[in-house]
C-alpha cells in the first residue's frame, strides 16, 4: 500500500494484559505530556482494560453516572481527559497515539486527523476479515436530546459498520502534542452501558447504532490477532517503523503521580 507520509519511527507498547482504568488513563496523559516535550518518541499504545469501567468524557455531568449500579457492580467509574460521552471498557481493544503536534499523520483539524489514523484502523479491520467498514469523511448528524453514549454518535472519520459505529475516538491537544485514543469493543452486549447511566438510553437504540467486532465478523476474534493486525495497519498505511519498547522512569513517575492525584480522585471524577 502506497502512502505520502515521510518515513518515521515510533515506539510501540503492546500491552496484553488488562490494567485498571485509571492506570490506563494516566499512562495515555502521561504519554501526551513525555511526548509533547520531546523528552519521549511518539508512541502507538494497544492495551485492555480490567476491571470493567465507564469512563465519562472530559466534560459530561458526573449526574449522567449510576453511582450506586457502578459500585454494586463493581464497575470503576473515570473521567477521561479527552471530551465525548460515556464509554463502557470491557472486552476491548484500546488504542494510543501519542506525537508531537507537528507529526504530519495528525495534522490539520480533529477531524482531518481522524482521519489520518482511520486508514490504519480500516486496514487492520479488512486483516480480520472485516471489509465492509468505512470512515466517512461526514457522518450521520443525529437530532434529538443529547445523547450520554459515546457509541451512539459517530464522528467524522470514525469508523462504521452501516450505520452504526464500531470505533468510537477521542483526542486532547496540549501545547506541543496530541494524543488521540480509541477503543473496539470485540464482543459482549454493546448496550450493556445502558445499566450505568442515569437516563437509561434504550438497549435497542444503543444496539441500533453501534456493534461489537464480534458482531460484525460473527465470530470472536482475539485481543492478540486484532492487535498484531493494527500494528501492520500502522505500519502499511503510516509509513512507519515501530519499535518495541518499555516506559521510560520518567513516564512511570508522572503516571503514579496521575493515578493518585487525578484518575483516582473525586476532585477530578465529580468535577461538573
Amino acid at each position: 500500500m502506497t502512502n505520502t507520509y515521510p518515513p518515521a519511527t515510533w515506539r510501540l507498547m503492546l500491552e496484553p494484559h488488562p490494567k485498571p482504568g485509571a492506570l490506563n488513563m494516566a499512562t495515555d496523559e502521561a504519554l501526551l505530556r513525555e511526548v509533547a516535550a520531546r523528552r519521549s518518541p511518539p508512541t502507538l499504545r494497544l492495551y485492555a482494560w480490567s476491571p470493567p469501567a465507564l469512563t465519562l468524557g472530559r466534560g459530561q455531568p458526573f449526574a449522567d453516572a449510576d453511582v450506586a449500579r457502578l459500585t454494586a457492580d463493581n464497575v470503576t467509574l473515570l473521567r477521561r481527559a479527552t471530551g465525548g460521552t460515556a464509554v463502557f471498557h470491557e472486552d476491548e481493544l484500546a488504542y494510543a497515539v501519542a506525537v508531537t503536534h507537528d507529526e504530519p499523520r495528525l495534522s490539520g483539524g480533529i477531524a482531518e486527523s481522524y482521519r489520518g489514523l482511520s486508514a490504519a484502523l480500516l486496514y487492520a479491520l479488512a486483516k480480520v476479515g472485516l471489509r465492509n467498514a468505512e470512515a466517512s469523511a461526514h457522518a450521520e448528524r443525529r437530532s434529538g436530546p443529547r445523547s450520554p453514549v459515546c457509541f451512539e454518535l459517530p464522528s467524522d472519520y470514525e469508523i462504521t459498520v452501516g450505520p452504526r459505529k464500531l470505533f468510537g475516538s477521542a483526542q486532547m491537544r496540549i501545547s506541543g502534542g496530541i494524543l488521540q485514543h480509541g477503543t473496539l469493543p470485540l464482543s459482549g452486549d454493546i448496550a450493556r452501558i445502558s445499566d450505568y447511566l442515569t437516563a437509561r438510553p434504550p438497549a435497542d437504540r444503543i444496539r441500533e447504532h453501534a456493534l461489537t467486532l464480534h458482531e460484525a465478523l460473527g465470530h470472536t476474534v482475539a485481543w492478540r490477532e486484532i492487535a498484531d493486525a493494527l500494528v501492520e495497519g500502522f505500519t502499511a498505511t503510516l509509513n512507519l517503523t515501530l519499535i518495541p519498547a518499555p516506559l521510560l522512569p520518567a513516564e512511570r513517575r508522572l503516571i503514579d503521580q496521575l493515578v493518585a492525584e487525578k484518575y483516582t480522585n473525586p476532585a477530578w471524577t465529580e468535577k461538573i
